[in-house]
């Protein structure tokens, strides 16, 4: 695999080794495939790229991107700038209200203008297969809108708040590097675009822009569940996030004299990056499986029971590697002895079709144990970070301690009320 990189990279340094400064293949015909039948396929990343390569950027407009990834990154999702957003509401970040409340300072010249009145103008070139026929830019323009495309702004918070980015693309094979457009400046005031190579080096040195795809904004963070709890103020990584419909009972207090004992993940370690860095942040699904507050005496009592599933989404960034990140999600509310086992489950999302993984969680009555089935699902693409159950003595024996699961260290705690 390296001696492959190796081979990528002289192939690349080759191509730019004769011309530094050229102009953006920016044609829309050559990358526009309407007849796709899907709108997030329908626009490549390589043309938004280019695109962006060779807009009239100015100070503005780099602010507008800066502010909406910012956005972003405190809503708990990646350093990301969907266009869904570019185009709707200017600097706002994914998890940011609907309504124009950034638009304002951005609208005199926002970059959707720019990006307007650039495919408006690129109209009447003959399409790639040679025919008569044009790109219909407000048709290209929708698909653009419409996408799952953004602009994602890695290590964004070191930007200097002057820069002007490279501009690059997500190659979406497991590359390490990938060609850049740099916007050159003369004295006179004229521009350029240099063509480099770039790398997670390179991002983390000077501001870099890629273009690649959303797998996040459909999802709500744990910060977002945090804040639209009204008891839960302006959220914050203390606060421990109740699965939906529970009571949010603080440790100590009770809801009635039984005793109420709970299991919390606290904090969630990501070991190593689990995509190229080209498609930025590792989005990890927690689900846990189990069978609430369960006192059954009888097999027949046992049937009166269903199984309750937990899926919270964290967002881990390529920079926080090693770092445990604040987690504080209420994993099961109520864990009875009778439950000698949950169904755990920590994936990776990378995509593809839904499927269930069919397991079981376990029951005591009567002295007996039994299996209660349970679906836990998940994409076909994503990668196991660990899945398995985790018993009552072994959580009880562990609370407080930071434990190994794969690629992931995780803290638990048992919280009793």
């Amino acid at each position: 695999m390296e001696r492959k990189k190796n081979y990528l990279f002289a192939a690349l340094l080759l191509i730019f080794a004769t011309v530094s400064c050229e102009l953006v293949d920016d044609d829309l015909n050559k990358h526009w495939n309407p007849d796709s039948g899907n709108d997030s396929t329908a626009v490549d990343l390589d043309a938004v790229a280019e695109i962006i390569a060779a807009l009239p950027l100015d100070d503005i407009h780099l602010k507008e991107v800066h502010a909406a990834v910012s956005s972003s990154s405190l809503n708990g999702y990646d350093e990301e700038y969907t266009m869904r957003n570019l185009f709707s509401n200017p600097g706002s970040g994914v998890g940011d209200p609907e309504v124009e409340s950034k638009a304002a300072q951005f609208m005199q010249n926002p970059l959707r203008k720019l990006i307007e009145e650039h495919v408006h103008s690129s109209a009447g070139i003959p399409t790639k297969a040679g025919t008569s026929s044009e790109v219909d830019p407000d048709k290209f323009l929708k698909a653009l809108t419409d996408s799952d495309i953004q602009i994602y702004w890695p290590f964004s918070e070191n930007w200097d708040g002057s820069t002007f980015p490279i501009v690059t693309f997500d190659p979406e094979d497991g590359a390490d590097a990938n060609v850049g457009y740099r916007l050159i400046v003369g004295r006179d005031g004229s521009r350029s675009i240099e063509s480099v190579i770039v790398d997670e080096e390179m991002a983390a040195e000077e501001p870099v822009w890629v273009v690649n795809r959303n797998s996040d904004a459909g999802y709500t963070s744990l910060e977002m569940l945090r804040r639209n709890d009204p008891d839960w103020g302006e959220g914050g990584g203390s606060i421990i996030v109740m699965p939906s419909g529970k009571l949010n009972l603080c440790p100590g207090t009770k809801a009635s004299s039984k005793p109420l004992r709970s299991l919390v993940l606290k904090d969630f370690t990501m070991k190593r990056n689990f995509d190229p860095w080209f498609a930025g942040a590792s989005e990890f699904f927690v689900k846990t499986g189990y069978v609430e507050d369960f006192t059954a005496t009888t097999e027949a009592e046992l049937r009166l029971y269903n199984p309750t599933v937990t899926d919270f989404l964290v967002v881990v960034k390529r920079n926080q590697v090693g770092i445990p990140q604040p987690f504080n999600a209420m994993l099961i509310t109520d864990w009875s002895d009778q439950m000698t086992h949950c169904a755990f489950m920590i994936t990776e999302d990378d995509g593809g079709t839904r499927t269930e993984w069919k397991c079981t969680a376990l029951v005591r009555v009567a002295s007996k144990s039994y299996g209660v089935e349970i679906n836990l699902p998940f994409n076909s693409r994503d990668d196991y970070v660990w899945r398995g159950q985790l018993s009552n003595k072994w959580i009880k024996q562990n609370s407080g301690i930071t434990s190994h699961f794969g690629d992931v260290d995780l803290t638990f705690e048992v919280l009793e009320q």
